[in-house]
């Protein structure tokens, strides 16, 4: 079986570096079955509307860095450029409290969950 449709993920997180060593786990982790291609990072919420608008994401993942009211707030902005925009919050400080490994299994879990979905 071929790999799922190329999907154009962006995700908001302050520490860009640390999104793309992230994201990078998961693309290559689920490359057997999806075909993820990470093409943006916003570093601040003021950024999330230009980013969909230009990309256009299929997906939309937010650090948990974020609250779960920025989260939601991230969410809106995307979903008004974008409504079919699914979207995934990593759980508010998961990183700080348990490691980027954490964050990596998170992602996995929660992968075909939000495009099977």
């Amino acid at each position: 079986m071929s790999p799922k449709e190329p999907y154009k993920l962006c995700t908001v997180n302050k520490v860009p570096t640390r999104a793309k060593v992230l994201i990078g786990r998961l693309v290559e982790s689920q490359k057997e079955s999806y075909t993820i291609d990470y093409v943006s990072n916003a570093e601040r919420i003021e950024d999330v509307k230009t980013m969909v608008e230009e990309y256009k994401p299929d997906v939309l993942f937010v650090a948990s860095m974020w609250t779960g009211e920025e989260a939601e707030e991230i969410f809106s902005i995307a979903r008004e450029v974008k409504p079919e925009i699914k979207t995934l919050a990593i759980p508010f400080g998961l990183q700080i409290e348990k490691g980027p490994e954490a964050v990596v299994e998170f992602l996995n879990c929660g992968w075909p969950k939000l495009i099977e979905g």
